[in-house]
């Protein structure tokens, strides 16, 4: 399974989703953002948006946004 989560130190809604993850027992890589919008230009080659968490499950093809709905797609789907 290659899954990859963008997130930022601190952010409470990257949190949220890596407990989620966890408590799935997902293995997963980390990729850390800089707090500056202007800085995460991976998150946007991936995403179409420099915002965080997001999740990018390549086995899968789904890339997404926002920690209620990558909440619900890990237990959904990876759990």
């Amino acid at each position: 399974m290659s899954v990859r989560l963008y997130a930022l130190d601190g952010c409470p809604f990257c949190e949220t989703v890596h407990e989620a993850l966890n408590d799935a027992g997902v293995a997963y890589e980390m990729e850390w953002v800089g707090a500056l919008h202007s800085e995460r230009n991976e998150v946007k080659r991936v995403s179409g948006q420099r915002g965080v968490p997001v999740l990018v499950d390549e086995d899968r093809g789904v890339t997404m946004a926002e920690s209620a709905n990558i909440v619900e797609y890990v237990e959904r789907t990876l759990a």
